[in-house]
């Protein structure tokens, strides 16, 4: 009984903000086509019939960017009626789009809350943290744009996660940020490491997060939220929550604490296929949803080769005592060191877990023996 994931862009790198440290904005430049444009519905009609042909238990659909609402509202009004009419297999079917909340009115709110899609929202922070590096395109800060997304998407009852992209200055103002976000309800977190140019040295950027760094944001942020939880106060954040149900034995949900790299069907606008968000680039291009199917796609020689290259286990982790939590972390951070097997943040995971690991254990064995008690 196959499941399938995708991660579709369907306004391919086009956005409406200018964030500093664009990931996406920095691969488009490395790669022969900067921009496919926007999907059109025979594109997306036939990647959602191929894509239930495929699922026959679980398939989630996550619409990024750049910024996917710029493709507007109806081409996700057709995208659940597309899902609905092929469902030929009666799979399980979760939609999820991560947005920079500008264009968010409204109309989306209820589209969104109706039709039970699970929202990520990027806010960086307080006001001088986000504006810092999440300007539009005339210069102008955005956060207080978000921030009545923010409000819209709660009083339409959406279900929504804020994403933070964590720089140099995000790691050392993380304390301010967290209260903020405390102080506000929003309570659903998920930090982003931010990454470096492709090319070039790392650490080099002004937006930059370097392994000291990251081990005291981890550190801090890990206080916070151990007093909240110590004190019964719900903060989600999705790294700790990983590493809680790694030591009670369940399998991440993340990918990046995997331990190795999976086909995650990146869908551009063209209907071209890439193994991951991180990697669409030309050498890693697999096919495309005209050409292929999802039975084929993470079998092609290029897919297996992408995930046997991400499981190189080098000397720094063989022996480590945090392997079976860290387990070499994201591959990008791994690059160039990943013919080694080295991490850029390996230090920062080695302080981190040095520090937490005695009470993220403490905390597993809580949630362990509540679940013992619970009816089933």
């Amino acid at each position: 009984m196959p499941s399938l994931s995708l991660l579709i862009k369907p306004a391919s790198g086009s956005c409406n903000v200018r964030c500093q440290y664009c990931f996406y904005a920095d691969e488009q430049e490395s790669r022969g086509t900067y921009s496919y444009g926007l999907m059109s519905e025979e594109t997306l009609e036939l990647l959602i019939k191929k894509a239930l042909s495929y699922a026959t238990r679980n398939c989630s659909f996550g619409f990024q960017g750049g910024e996917p609402t710029l493709r507007g509202l109806e081409f996700f009004r057709k995208a659940v009626a597309l899902e609905r009419k092929y469902n030929v297999h009666g799979a399980q079917i979760a939609n999820a789009i991560q947005t920079n909340g500008l264009l968010l009115d409204r109309e989306w709110a209820r589209f969104l809350h109706d039709e039970r899609f699970l929202v990520g929202l990027s806010l960086d922070g307080t006001k001088d943290i986000h504006d810092e590096n999440r300007l539009d395109p005339q210069g102008r800060g955005t956060y207080s744009r978000v921030l009545q997304a923010a409000q819209l998407l709660e009083a339409h009852k959406v279900d929504f996660n804020i994403l933070t992209v964590v720089t140099g200055k995000t790691a050392r103002s993380i304390s301010k940020i967290y209260s903020f976000f405390r102080r506000s309800g929003l309570l659903y977190q998920q930090y982003i490491p931010c990454l470096d140019p492709l090319e070039g040295p790392r650490g080099s950027s002004p937006y930059s997060l370097t392994p000291e760094g990251y081990g005291q944001f981890l550190k801090t942020l890990f206080d916070l939220w151990y007093r909240d939880v110590a004190a019964g106060r719900f903060i989600y954040i999705r790294y700790f929550e990983n590493l809680i149900g790694m030591l009670l034995g369940r399998p991440p949900e993340s990918c990046g604490l995997s331990g190795r790299c999976t086909v995650q069907h990146v869908i551009e606008a063209d209907g071209s296929v890439y193994p991951c968000d991180f990697y669409c680039l030309d050498p890693w291009k697999l096919g495309t949803v005209r050409e292929d199917d999802f039975s084929t796609l993470s079998k092609k020689e290029k897919a297996l080769e992408f995930v046997a290259s991400s499981q190189s286990l080098g000397e720094s982790c063989k022996g480590c005592p945090y392997y079976p939590l860290c387990r070499g972390g994201c591959r990008r951070d791994r690059e160039p060191l990943h013919s080694l097997g080295g991490n850029y943040f390996c230090p920062a995971y080695k302080e981190f877990f040095a520090y937490a690991l005695p009470r993220l254990r403490e905390i597993a064995r809580v949630v362990g023996r509540a679940q013992e008690r619970s009816p089933l």
